[in-house]
């Protein structure tokens, strides 16, 4: 077995050739132990060098629920009411604690997925304008001069 360490863009393209051509030999094989460890190499170069940074917690969660056929209604069952569920999916509503205990309990999410500090989507809402002379807010968007 002739392996070498990736150190280089070259390196790692060769390794990705050579475990495609390997690509379901037996376990245990001479074939099959090259592939396992040039799948760790390859690994350890594109953490390395192709970091990951974390995801978003609201997005772990929709992941999960997409992966597992789930819905917002089932989401809404575990962690108390339909409104609830909304708010959090629309990062409107932060997790609380409760909610990644009941996450990482009844779905198996890893908690350490769920408690990425993130902000809040702000509520967009309507304005009332002022009135130019009195001062006083009027909901009309014409405004009238006197």
């Amino acid at each position: 077995m002739d392996i070498q360490p990736i150190r280089t863009e070259e390196d790692h393209t060769n390794a990705l050739h050579e475990i495609e051509a390997l690509w379901g030999a037996e376990n245990g094989s001479p074939e099959g132990n090259k592939l396992d460890v040039l799948i760790t190499l390859v690994d350890r170069y594109e953490d390395e060098h192709y970091p990951i940074g974390p995801s978003h917690p609201i997005d772990v969660i929709k992941l999960h629920m997409e992966m597992t056929g789930r819905s917002q209604a089932d989401l809404a069952s575990l962690i108390g009411s339909t409104s609830r569920a909304s708010e959090v999916l629309k990062k409107r509503r932060a997790l609380t604690l409760d909610m990644v205990h009941k996450l990482n309990e009844g779905w198996g999410i890893p908690a350490e997925y769920l408690i990425i500090p993130y902000e809040l989507e702000r509520l967009r809402t309507h304005r009332p304008r002022l009135a130019s002379k009195t001062g006083r807010r009027t909901t009309n968007p014409v405004i009238k001069r006197a």
